[in-house]
């Protein structure tokens, strides 16, 4: 019954695993082709929003 478990845990990990890592790949492959001139508009926008913030917290040298 132990096997039985620890088996079915293992596929049930690697299920999980395969498809997180699928729709990850897929979705940087997808935007790479068709994403067009607008593949980076939301780092764009965020960029123009953060310009002139002060930078927070970190170490300083």
């Amino acid at each position: 019954m132990a096997g039985y478990i620890i088996d079915l845990a293992i596929v049930a990990i690697l299920i999980i695993g395969i498809t997180a890592l699928m729709g990850v790949m897929l979705h940087g492959i997808g935007t790479k082709i068709f994403g067009g001139k607008n593949r980076s508009e939301f780092v764009d926008k965020s960029m123009r929003i953060q310009t002139g913030w002060k930078n927070v917290g970190g170490f300083k040298k």
